[in-house]
């Protein structure tokens, strides 16, 4: 079955995504502007100044999310960089103040890159429709929040869905919600939930597996401190890579730690470029540039002076560089047989120096 390449309206036009068309590159700003807008821009020019295709944002308030409650239950105790939180103090310095981002999507819009976002509840939904996204994400946390989905499906735009700690059930639960409640077409962001991710937690052939189980648009989400992994996604047909971008890691911030600066994001889109190209196509016989090496390929040459009538043996006849005489796999058919003329030491053999 062949998957229908994702369309999304894009500042720059209507983009499509899936295999054959260039990967989608979007940088995640998430809480790296650390609560100054001009930061939050300036992640922005550095997204552009990147080469990437989309800026996402997150949409939520420490309330929509959660409540301020210290119990243990709501005391961060998994991840290291969030450790000794709660998840209330966490998200208070984590979101993105609402009253930015209709200001945030029309600055980067009106330089040409798409801004997006991902909603964390109905709320931020209504208010996301309000300012007209093309497109809608959903975090791995939320592939299980049934009334989230059903809510995103209805607004009938592309979701792109991250797929960290979700079972193959999970997924086509969360696949089947959006697409019956109007959602045109889902694509799935391999991602390991991790912050940071170890590159041997990775599994980048899941990719393919997404690809192949689900027949949808498959991607990564790529956590990890480098950007090797995004590359290899690249190589192993990821059609989407999602990173984390920052402008200083020093600055602090939830997410720094494991976000990229604008050189590597640079490099990051730059050697992903370079893979896609690298992949081309399935290809057989000499390229463009081989072309010019045929001739240093074996061919028959004579090697030795030969009279005319004379009989073309392994002494006087060798398969050597360059490739100007016959092809070596006539070798057998030219022993034994005789020279139409004589024949100069270092002559290309051919066809008319040979007597039938």
């Amino acid at each position: 079955m062949k998957i229908k390449p994702l369309k999304i309206k894009t500042p720059k036009g209507i983009r499509l995504i899936g295999p054959g068309q260039p990967v989608f590159i979007i940088a995640e700003m998430s809480g790296n502007h650390n609560q100054d807008i001009d930061q939050a821009y300036k992640i922005i020019d550095a997204a552009i100044e990147a080469g990437a295709d989309a800026v996402k944002m997150q949409t939520y308030t420490a309330d929509t999310i959660t409540i301020d409650c210290d119990n243990e239950y709501f005391q961060v105790k998994a991840n290291d960089a969030w450790k000794g939180q709660t998840l209330y103090s966490l998200y208070k310095k984590a979101y993105t103040p609402w009253e930015w981002q209709a200001k945030l999507k029309k600055y980067g819009e009106a330089k040409g890159i798409l801004v997006f976002s991902t909603p964390f509840d109905a709320t931020a939904v209504d208010f996301l429709e309000k300012l007209n996204v093309a497109i809608y994400k959903v975090a791995s946390f939320e592939v299980v929040d049934i009334p989230l989905l059903k809510k995103i499906g209805q607004t009938k735009k592309p979701v792109i869905m991250s797929r960290g700690m979700a079972s193959v059930e999970e997924i086509k639960f969360a696949i089947k919600t959006l697409i019956e409640n109007g959602c045109p077409q889902v694509a799935i962001l391999h991602c390991v939930s991790g912050y940071p991710a170890k590159p041997e937690e990775m599994n980048l052939a899941t990719i393919a597996d997404i690809r192949k189980r689900f027949k949808v648009i498959a991607g990564l989400s790529d956590h990890t401190l480098g950007i090797t992994s995004s590359i290899a996604a690249a190589a192993l047909g990821a059609s989407i890579i999602e990173k984390h971008l920052t402008i200083k890691r020093s600055a602090g911030g939830p997410d720094a730690g494991f976000s990229l600066e604008p050189d590597e994001f640079k490099n990051l889109a730059r050697a992903v470029r370079e893979a896609e190209q690298a992949i081309g196509r399935a290809a057989y016989g000499a390229g463009k540039k081989e072309a010019a090496n045929i001739i240093f390929r074996k061919s028959l040459f004579v090697v030795s002076d030969m009279k005319k009538g004379e009989k073309f043996n392994p002494q006087n006849v060798r398969s050597i560089r360059p490739g100007n005489g016959l092809a070596p796999k006539y070798f057998d058919r030219v022993i034994g047989q005789t020279a139409k003329e004589n024949i100069a030491r270092g002559t290309p053999l051919s066809r008319r120096l040979v007597k039938r």
